[in-house]
């Protein structure tokens, strides 16, 4: 059971933020990375390293657009130091850290390389980087890594050489057994065990999800803009690709005036698409609501949750505690392989 913290305020907050997300059972503390919106996300891990005993700590995630490999290496390596066997590092192409720079985000091929000079790195191998052999010195060993994916092709190669998959396709029992197709299929390809499958969902504890739904708004204009509509006709969405809306920095969905997207986003997406969009792919309701869906999800695969606040710049305080008080109990109970 994880939780997305994006480091928004002191890395002196986040670590204290996850300690109290572990003191109430949480197993995984996913820290985002993307270096306009937040704080350093292995500054951030390390002080929580520091600040904390048992929960896991991940990157939410990095990528090796803007960071080299052997800069990712030498980075999770650090952290690995300070908080033996219990780091993960989280890796994807990019999105929020290369677009608004004007790179492109990394392609599979360049994300399969780079996990193979991050993992050859860390093992303590000799590496060729540009056409010379290089080693990290004094590498702790091995670190769990976890891909970001949603396509079928990248779900795939997160079958062939990831540890884990994170994918952000929420609890929907199509969604998540598409999923879970893809990456097993991607791992008997590669003659592997099957990778953990960590699936993230926008959660709110509330016993109102037609008051409570509009704040998925800019969630679900962001699905149609990017071309998702299957995947929103899957919770009887009809929305048109939308013109541009320039006037949300940096973007949709991570707009630093919330209120703002909701407010342009209105313009398309109605109040029943928002509810619609909460009840199929969301962790959105009563405590039992929620544990009724959980159950769903993990019969369908997922051995993990990536619990999301809806908000990117301040920290998940209020999920943490209400789903830590009436939530985590019960999905632990659930399925005690996913609090392993």
């Amino acid at each position: 059971m994880g939780v997305r913290f994006p480091p928004a305020t002191s890395v002196a907050d986040v670590a204290a933020e996850v300690a109290h997300a572990e003191r109430l059972g949480f197993d995984t503390a996913w820290i985002a990375d993307s270096q306009l919106l937040w704080r350093d996300v292995w500054v951030a891990m390390g002080l929580a390293a520091d600040r904390t005993e048992r929960i896991t700590l991940a990157s939410a995630v990095t990528n090796v657009a803007t960071r080299f490999p052997s800069v990712v290496a030498s980075a999770v390596n650090t952290v690995a130091e300070l908080a033996p066997g219990r780091v993960w590092l989280g890796l994807g192409t990019g999105d929020s850290s290369v677009k608004p720079i004007g790179l492109s985000p990394s392609t599979r091929a360049q994300l399969r390389a780079g996990i193979a000079e991050i993992r050859g790195l860390l093992d303590g191998e000799t590496v060729d980087i540009n056409g010379r052999g290089v080693h990290l010195h004094r590498p702790t060993g091995a670190v769990p890594v976890h891909l970001a994916a949603s396509g079928p092709r990248t779900l795939g190669l997160a079958g062939e050489v990831a540890d884990g998959v994170l994918t952000l396709a929420g609890v929907s029992p199509e969604t998540l057994g598409s999923t879970v197709a893809a990456v097993a299929a991607g791992a008997r390809a590669a003659g592997r065990a099957m990778p953990e499958v960590t699936v993230g969902a926008f959660c709110a504890l509330t016993d109102d999800i037609e008051r409570d739904a509009r704040v998925l708004k800019p969630i679900c204009l962001h699905m149609a803009t990017i071309g998702a509509q299957d995947f929103l006709r899957l919770a009887g969405i009809e929305l048109p690709p939308p013109p541009p809306v320039p006037d949300v920095y940096p973007d949709m969905v991570h707009a630093e005036d919330w209120e703002e997207a909701i407010t342009h986003s209105s313009r398309y997406v109605t109040d029943e698409m928002a509810v619609r969009f909460a009840r199929t792919f969301c962790l959105f309701g009563t405590a039992e609501e929620i544990l009724d869906r959980a159950r769903t999800a993990v019969e369908a695969g997922a051995t993990g949750f990536y619990l999301r606040h809806v908000g990117n710049y301040t920290l998940p305080s209020d999920l943490i505690t209400g789903f830590g008080e009436q939530v985590l109990p019960g999905l632990h109970a659930l399925a005690p392989r996913v609090a392993a």
